[in-house]
């Protein structure tokens, strides 16, 4: 198996993020540091991450958590902040979250340790839908503000992909976006003259928010996590 592979089965992080992990000189094998993240290894070649050995996979967890307003969407905070990890029983495996979350953000985040799963849903080839409610502020939401945001709104780092918008009141939004870009959703609002004044996600591909509270997990079914992989 490959060694990045390897480190994502281990649950140590998603294998790009595992390859960040080697190229940074963090990892070791048969007690010598390595660079490749292509090196071939198993249960008996001895990998260690930060000279802590890696006993191989562990089985794999992935939760569904309602991430309050002010918790980090982060495995660690070297300030000492709440993070989701804090909200959850890891049971002694290493979790890390599935995406990001804007701290004053609320919403549906996934928490594993499978990092191949990690990768399918935030890889960008493969567009994984994430839907949004916003309220915002400015004047009331009108067909024009709702075409923009379908067809695209140019922001700094270039025109946003084709989205789906739905007005849910005057000042009220449903935002499905297929992008990843850093606070996207709200840099689109803030563009048509309507900041974001509170942020909720609500779906995550095939997964609903519904009947989890604020600071709330439950855990994935294995027919959710096959939904997840088939996107």
């Amino acid at each position: 198996m490959r060694l990045a592979k390897y480190l994502a089965h281990a649950g140590v992080a998603s294998r790009r993020a595992a390859e960040s992990l080697i190229a940074a000189g963090r990892v070791s094998v048969d007690g010598r540091v390595v660079s490749d993240p292509a090196l071939d290894v198993d249960e008996h070649s001895g990998v260690a991450l930060d000279g802590r050995a890696l006993a191989g996979a562990e089985p794999r967890l992935t939760l569904a958590l309602y991430k309050p307003v002010g918790v980090l969407s982060t495995a660690r905070d070297t300030h000492g902040r709440a993070t989701v990890l804090d909200l959850v029983p890891a049971g002694g495996r290493r979790l890390y979250p599935v995406g990001r979350l804007d701290a004053d953000s609320s919403g549906l985040i996934l928490l594993t340790n499978d990092g191949e799963l990690a990768n399918l849903l935030t890889h960008p080839r493969f567009e994984v839908p994430k839907t949004y409610r916003a309220k915002l502020g400015g004047p009331p939401l009108d067909a024009q503000a709702l075409a923009r945001l379908c067809d695209g709104v140019e922001l700094e780092d270039g025109l946003t992909a084709p989205a789906q918008a739905r007005r849910l009141a005057a000042h009220e939004l449903e935002l499905t976006i297929h992008e990843g870009r850093n606070r996207q959703v709200r840099r689109m609002c803030a563009a048509l003259g309507r900041p974001v004044q509170e942020l909720r996600r609500v779906r995550f591909g095939p997964l609903a928010l519904d009947g989890l509270g604020e600071g709330e997990h439950r855990l994935l079914s294995e027919r959710e996590l096959g939904l997840l992989r088939a996107l």
